[in-house]
């Protein structure tokens, strides 16, 4: 059994949660409490010294850790419904897209960032959101311009490692309060992609440890 470890929160643990799901892979879940510092416990470490999630466990000699890893091993390991185009030009589009997600704007609102914009430079909470905003727009302004009018899909229509990197993005954009009315090709997308029940129902606020007021301020957006 593969074993996810992941904080109810965590958007890069929600795009390998997802994937799991669409590929029909059974998992078990076990949930970390980043808020209150359980990854730097001894025992996390061990499993992650980068102190993060997401961490999959089962299905290899060495917990997997980083999103796009774990993502790439899952596509090599379970080909059956598959996440990446059969063409070399068509994957590598599919991985950009998903780094515009995970590596140029996720890493910087994450709350570690967070909370060393507050100890270092005296960034307040507003400070922080509106931090976090802008590198919410910035990518959403790059996915905007890769969209073709009409689409449901990042690529070709066929769902991708992109689609799960935009519905991260999104969730992200709402929870810092990003208007989405610019933003009309990804919103589309983004719709369509929430209709599907495993991406839905791995959205951070049905996750267990979702506290309350969180869970009902998600609720708000996709």
């Amino acid at each position: 059994m593969l074993v996810l470890h992941g904080y109810w929160l965590s958007l890069a643990a929600y795009r390998v949660r997802a994937a799991l799901k669409l590929k029909g892979v059974a998992f078990e879940e076990r949930m970390h409490d980043l808020a209150n510092g359980h990854q730097n416990l001894p025992a996390f470490r061990a499993l992650n010294p980068a102190g993060a999630v997401p961490a999959l466990e089962g299905g290899t000699p060495e917990p997997l850790t980083q999103s796009l890893a774990i993502l790439e091993w899952l596509e090599e390991s379970y080909p059956n419904t598959p996440l990446l185009p059969p063409d070399a030009a068509g994957r590598a589009r599919v991985r950009a897209m998903f780094l515009l997600a995970a590596a140029d704007t996720h890493p910087l609102a994450v709350p570690r960032v967070q909370k060393r914009l507050a100890v270092q430079f005296g960034a307040d909470a507003t400070a922080g959101r509106e931090w976090a905003a802008h590198w919410y727009r910035e990518g959403l302004t790059a996915y905007e311009a890769l969209l073709p009018e009409g689409a449901t899909r990042c690529h070709n229509e066929t769902l991708s490692l992109a689609d799960l990197a935009l519905a991260s993005h999104l969730i992200g954009a709402v929870r810092f309060g990003v208007d989405m009315l610019a933003f009309v090709r990804v919103a589309a997308v983004g719709a369509s992609l929430f209709k599907l029940p495993e991406i839905e129902s791995s959205h951070p606020r049905h996750q267990a440890g979702a506290i309350a007021t969180s869970r009902a301020g998600l609720q708000s957006g996709l």
